[in-house]
């Protein structure tokens, strides 16, 4: 295996393993914001049905 076919192995796998990290650290986020609103809600509208 050249040099050149190696680096270009590593820009090949590299690339789309690093945007896959940083999609998976920005979704972890926004389903973290995502849990607590529908938590928020469920406790609104059951706090809107109690007699």
């Amino acid at each position: 295996m050249e040099i050149e076919e190696l680096f270009t192995q590593i820009a090949n796998i590299g690339f789309p393993i690093v945007v896959s990290c940083y999609l998976l650290v920005r979704i972890e986020t926004k389903m973290g914001e995502l849990t607590k609103s529908i938590n928020d809600l469920s406790k609104n509208i059951e706090n809107l049905f109690k007699p």
